[in-house]
């Protein structure tokens, strides 16, 4: 099934050396994905022997329902399955917001947006903010990213730590990609280029240890291959299509770990920054709400020694969570300022060595967009989901009294809004939220950045920032909070 993608002589000049075995028999769809078998206490121990590689797959728009690994009927993801398979899946798992920048600040720094103050269009994070590539640079790792989206470039603050941040270069067209944007907005390359980039990255550690950040953008961009099932044309079916596409990309990362024998000294870690909706309440895309279907979203992580079988963690888990834990498996320092835990307890629990811990289980679960996060000259409009327990509720600060409160245990989908009968649980949550609402920005300054021509054209061919025609009303530049010597609000202020 991956024959297609060796047909480029491009592409065999990044790749040739490590894969030219994998095109004498690349009729399959999954990677071979084995590493040496093992028990979680084998894997619990790893961090007390030598440094292991981390390999990093965020899928931006990726909704872990559309996984087969997730129980999705369609099997759209043989290669992510795989590594499910042979390590841990966590089933529930909640992003930080629907929109990529914010998402992905809490991703990284394990804060959630109100503490990163990472909110709306402008804003960057900070050289005051700790990231997780710093820690593996101090560590000794060689640490590289490559990106295609522009809400994750250098001059929002996300290239701390990393020796190498790039977004790759466009191959040459192929006559057997498709594409299909729901808006008239398309995004130059695929993400074949994070691919062969990734290779020469890993060509050239030398040996070292490493991080590899990789951030695939074909699904965002409805994008697909030959190579892809032909799920049908509607726009759901393509969006399978191309999470086909990618996990040939995903499969083809695991074959060049595994041909440069990197493979079980290797870390792989499969994530998403938010979902997608498709007319569950009323539209397609995301960063509009906060609904489910743009907030739940897979974490797999494959360590490398071969769980057989794989554990799955029931409980509900977010994405700042994330990195607490992969430092915690490694065992190199934690985040100093981190909001989200550890899930190494959980872990060790689905795997019978210990009870479940309660305080993870019971703590709330937050979610953040400022829905006016796009438009320079509009007054915020914010709004913030929180999960406790079963419960959900939704609160937009301009419509206190429009409150939408749902049951997940019996309403996954946030059909049935319980805000008016389920008064006692409302006021538990609003106070959640008021408390969560009165926190500060952790940094000693507040960062905004002017956003250049180019990285503007780059956005908009995501579908996003204002047109280039379009100016701000008074000529002027957006404008973030100003900086200020101590904590400030984000929002929730009397």
């Amino acid at each position: 099934m991956f024959s297609r993608l060796f047909n480029s002589p491009w592409f065999f000049f990044g790749l040739a050396a490590l894969l030219i075995g994998v095109a004498v028999v690349s009729q399959f769809q999954r990677a071979d994905v084995e590493a040496p078998k093992g028990d979680i206490e084998e894997v619990l121990a790893l961090k007390e022997g030598k440094p292991y590689n981390v390999v990093f797959i965020l899928i931006d728009t990726l909704r872990a329902d559309r996984l087969s690994a997730y129980g999705y009927n369609r099997e759209t993801s043989p290669n992510i399955d795989a590594l499910a398979e042979r390590g841990v899946r966590f089933a529930r798992v909640e992003s930080q917001s629907s929109w990529t920048k914010a998402s992905m600040a809490s991703l990284w720094t394990g804060l959630y947006p109100q503490r990163t103050g990472v909110i709306r269009f402008p804003h960057a994070l900070p050289g005051d903010a700790v990231m997780p590539a710093e820690v593996f640079q101090e560590a000794g790792y060689r640490t590289g990213g490559v990106w295609r989206n522009g809400w994750v470039a250098n001059n929002f603050g996300f290239s701390q730590g990393f020796d190498l941040y790039i977004r790759p270069t466009q191959s040459r067209s192929r006559e057997d990609i498709r594409r299909f944007a729901p808006s008239s907005f398309a995004l130059s390359g695929t993400d074949l280029d994070v691919t062969v980039s990734a290779s020469e990255f890993v060509m050239g550690t030398s040996g070292n240890p490493f991080l590899l950040y990789l951030h695939y953008m074909d699904v965002h961009q409805y994008v697909y291959s030959d190579v892809s099932p032909d799920y049908g044309t509607d726009i759901s079916d393509i969006y399978d299509s191309s999470i086909h596409w990618t996990d040939q990309n995903v499969g083809l990362v695991v074959e060049m770990l595994r041909a440069r024998g990197l493979l079980d000294d290797t870390w792989i870690i499969i994530a998403s920054d938010h979902g997608e909706a498709f007319f569950e309440h009323g539209g397609e895309g995301h960063a509009r709400n906060l609904y489910t279907e743009v907030q739940q979203v897979p974490l797999i992580i494959a360590p490398p020694v071969s769980l057989s079988p794989g554990l799955v963690v029931e409980q509900r888990v977010a994405n700042v969570d994330i990195w607490p834990t992969v430092l915690d498996l490694l065992g190199l320092p934690p985040l100093p300022d981190a909001q989200g835990e550890s899930l190494v307890p959980l872990i060790e629990a689905a795997a019978g060595l210990r009870e479940v811990p309660q305080d993870l289980v019971e703590r709330p679960l937050f979610a953040q967009l400022d829905r006016s996060w796009g438009r320079a000259t509009s007054d915020p409009d914010p709004m913030v989901s929180v999960m406790k327990n079963d419960f959900k509720m939704l609160h937009r600060f301009s419509e206190p009294d429009h409150d939408e409160l749902y049951d997940r245990s019996i309403d996954p989908r946030e059909q049935e809004n319980l805000a008016g009968s389920e008064e006692a649980i409302r006021a538990d949550l609003a106070q959640e939220i008021d408390e969560f609402s009165k926190q500060g920005v952790v940094w000693n300054e507040s960062f905004e950045v002017e956003i250049d021509e180019m990285n503007a054209a780059q956005l908009r061919a995501l579908g996003y920032v204002l047109p280039a025609a379009q100016k701000d009303a008074e000529g002027a530049k957006p404008v973030a909070p100003a900086p200020a010597p101590a904590p400030r609000k984000v929002w929730g202020e009397d």
